[in-house]
């Protein structure tokens, strides 16, 4: 027998809403004010969730406790495989010495800090998001980072604001095409319509990550790579997503991003590089070219088998080796979307996904497995050791990330999730404005805009529909907002935290530096598609 969801358990929609929102209230609190440890402000929030689930929505025991299980099942695999056989790639290039060389080759490509930061974050960022995702931008960028000589927790904010843009097309469009299959729209013409959003806001944030490093007059001096970094992943995106469709529209801005900002540094300098203190007495030179190769090889390596990995018939044939999937016990079907959000109840599917060869994780690991063999006087013994540091240096973020998914699943399934979005449509005419909101709420929850569009993408359908706007606007809108809220998801801000090597406790000043620059991207995109519902609906 399924039990059946409560939508307005408190008597009152917004009354009920702003009960849902009780675990948000209070992981804020924990991290901001109290500046608690990110796996304490997660074990909070994940038992005031578990409370009103059961208290206040009639959730049973036993449900709510198997979807807590659930989400830290789907936090261990796939999200920190691919976390943590990111670090251990990044770990053993480092011990062997390669990584040195990495650095170097990008500090004579240009020794502007600026520069760098936005090459790193922003251009190569975006392409191990559009490969791989799960966190894998944050971690890898902001190790490279570190390596250059940034700080520690600039490192991290640089890599969480970058990392908006890329994400609605991560894994070769995966949320563009859950977006789609969750609303039963044409996946070809969403991907359109995010296409004509996205790359407004990827203009910006080029100089977003400058101002950053510099401020806002010193940016300026860097107006032909700000330009070439922003038009070289809009034009591509927007071409990509218009014409061709959703697989590959973040992984051609992301490649054309690195092509223009490498074009305009072939033939331009900055008059005056920006540099830290004690700049003038790093090392820059190289040595011969066969040696700068082999030090890249393992990201290239890597890059190019996770984006190989991702293309559907190779997928499809590794999946043929190894996949396994199997009905979660105690949830599956187990729990019912009623009215108002489906007009028959419905059963929602609670199945766990084992492809230990195709994961992204698992196609890092083979790569981490050839390393010992590409780079000079490393062997296998070494590689384990790193592992070993890696596992234990990220054990609190290991705990975060468990009890955040954790966290996400029980509201998913109490049905606290759907209470929220439900009071958004009850906004009317201003439902355009508030659209992008549960995209952004869904990112926060999840810390995945794919797992955000699977939540809300169907009721943002229904209630644009029954507002009358554009569904296809609606559904666009909900994963062009949830990419503003990726940098202060406590999952993203939780996996930061571990690759640059935080103490426990400083997640909260992650996300108080992030957050205000969340809001502000998010504000841009609720305007942008306020506007598109009405006097710029040509655009669409």
């Amino acid at each position: 027998m399924s039990w059946a969801h409560i939508y307005d358990p408190a008597g009152g929609i917004w009354l009920s809403a702003g009960a849902a929102a009780l675990p948000f209230v209070i992981l804020s609190w924990q991290l901001l004010i109290r500046r608690a440890k990110g796996h304490i402000a997660a074990l909070s929030a994940f038992a005031g969730t578990v409370v009103l689930a059961i208290l206040l929505w009639k959730m049973p025991v036993t449900l709510a406790l198997s979807a807590g299980l659930y989400g830290m099942a789907f936090a261990a695999f796939p999200i920190l495989w691919i976390i943590l056989t990111s670090m251990w790639v990044y770990e053993m290039t480092v011990d062997a010495g390669q990584f040195s060389i990495v650095r170097d080759s990008i500090s004579t490509l240009t020794d502007d800090r600026r520069i760098q930061a936005i090459v790193i974050a922003f251009a190569f960022g975006a392409l191990l998001e559009s490969t791989a995702g799960y966190g894998s931008p944050v971690a890898i960028g902001a190790a490279m980072l570190i390596g250059l000589g940034f700080p520690p927790v600039q490192a991290a904010i640089l890599c969480l604001v970058a990392n908006t843009v890329p994400v609605a097309y991560a894994g070769l469009g995966l949320p563009a095409l859950v977006a789609a299959q969750v609303s039963e729209l044409d996946p070809f013409l969403v991907s359109r319509v995010i296409g004509r959003q996205l790359p407004i806001l990827a203009m910006f944030v080029p100089l977003w990550l400058s101002i950053l490093v510099c401020g806002w007059k010193r940016s300026w001096e860097i107006w032909p790579v700000l330009l070439a970094g922003g038009l070289g992943s809009a034009l591509p995106t927007f071409a990509f997503a218009n014409w061709h469709g959703y697989m590959l529209p973040g992984l051609m801005g992301a490649i054309g991003s690195l092509i223009s900002i490498t074009l305009v540094m072939v033939f331009w300098k900055p008059a005056r590089p920006y540099l830290f203190a004690g700049d003038a007495q790093v090392q820059t030179s190289l040595p011969p070219r066969n040696i700068v190769l082999r030090a890249w090889t393992p990201w290239i390596l890597l890059t190019l088998l996770v984006a190989l990995s991702s293309i559907t018939p190779i997928r499809t044939a590794l999946n043929a080796v190894q996949y396994i999937r199997f009905p979660w016990p105690s949830l599956d079907q187990a729990v019912c979307k009623t009215l108002p959000l489906v007009a028959v109840p419905q059963a929602i599917p609670a199945e766990f996904t084992l492809n230990l060869i195709s994961s992204p994780g698992s196609i890092i690991f083979f790569t981490g497995l050839l390393l010992p063999w590409l780079m000079p006087k490393y062997s296998y013994k070494q590689a384990a050791r790193a592992f070993i540091r890696t596992v234990c240096r990220m054990r609190f973020s290991i705990l975060t990330i468990l009890l955040i998914l954790a966290m996400a699943q029980v509201m998913n399934y109490s049905g606290m999730s759907y209470t929220l979005g439900l009071a958004m449509t009850y906004s009317g005419a201003l439902f355009a404005f508030f659209a992008p909101i549960l995209g952004w709420i869904g990112v926060f929850l999840t810390g995945s805009d794919t797992s955000s569009n699977a939540l809300f993408c169907g009721m943002q359908r229904s209630a644009a529909q029954s507002v009358g706007m554009d569904p296809y606007l609606a559904v666009a809108a909900n994963t062009t907002g949830g990419v503003t809220a990726k940098m202060v998801s406590p999952q993203s801000i939780a996996v930061a935290a571990g690759a640059v090597n935080l103490p426990p406790g400083q997640e909260g000043t992650l996300m108080r530096r992030t957050v205000g620059h969340s809001l502000l991207m998010l504000s841009m995109v609720c305007l942008l598609t306020w506007l598109q519902n009405t006097i710029l609906a040509w655009m669409l």
